[in-house]
């Protein structure tokens, strides 16, 4: 039972990776391509913006004060 509980999960796992490699494939198997023929391909820069908030207000700070006995 062992025995068969181990083949099912390397069979899983052979049939995971053939699916991952698949797909890493489909989205770069162009310029894996274009690489092994000796082609350079130039990626295109994108600008990106970035957004950040200004503070409005600095931080409050806790000063001690000595009070006087009344």
């Amino acid at each position: 039972m062992i025995a068969a509980l181990g083949t099912l999960a390397f069979l899983a796992t052979l049939w995971l990776l053939v699916v991952v490699g698949a797909a890493v494939l489909e989205e770069s198997g162009g310029r894996i391509a274009a690489a092994l023929k000796g082609n350079v391909q130039q990626d295109v820069a994108v600008p990106v913006r970035l957004r950040s908030r200004p503070r409005l207000q600095q931080p409050m700070r806790a000063k001690p004060r000595l009070r006087a006995a009344a």
